[in-house]
């Protein structure tokens, strides 16, 4: 999933898409209507990036991308009108670990809504480029020349500083 450039606008509904950067702020596309377009003030707008938004967990935190990849393979999703208790009963199901005092119904109504917006998008179903490939079986040998090549590719040890002229004191 590729959520690169998607940002959530503070006091703004629905998700954009960032286009450009210029010196006051970004000009924002929203993904709800594919026309609108937002020129968010740095100075007052605060922007979420998707790929960086995690849920509170009881171990560690949950990134918003795994949740999102568990709620591909779930057949019902719930929707914002739902009751608390099923939204509830819904998000223990897609994120089992979520710390039920710290996320809200109103933070699950997000993301659903979120969801729902960016599943029909292209990019959804797009790997994620910053994400590591998956690295075939090597022979152990194959990573040696790897090694000296990263070694050799250090910078040298610094050669010595070249020492200071003494001037010859003037004699009285």
């Amino acid at each position: 999933m590729n959520l690169q450039g998607i940002v959530a606008v503070s006091g703004k509904a629905g998700l954009w898409k960032a286009l450009a950067q210029n010196k006051t702020g970004y000009v924002l596309e929203s993904l709800d209507e594919q026309k609108t377009k937002l020129i968010a003030n740095l100075s007052t707008a605060k922007l979420a990036a998707l790929s960086e938004i995690t849920i509170f967990g009881f171990d560690q935190d949950i990134k918003l991308i795994d949740i999102f990849e568990k709620m591909k393979s779930v057949a019902a999703i719930p929707t914002v009108k739902d009751d608390g208790k099923k939204l509830r009963e819904f998000f223990y199901e897609v994120a089992p670990d979520h710390e039920e005092e710290k996320v809200y119904a109103s933070d699950i109504k997000k993301i659903i809504t979120w969801y729902n917006i960016i599943k029909d998008q292209p990019l959804f179903n797009e790997a994620d480029p910053t994400a590591a490939p998956v690295a075939e079986a090597a022979p152990a040998a194959a990573d040696e020349p790897v090694k000296e090549e990263a070694a050799a590719a250090e910078p040298a040890a610094e050669a010595p500083k070249p020492k200071a002229k003494k001037t010859p004191a003037k004699k009285a």
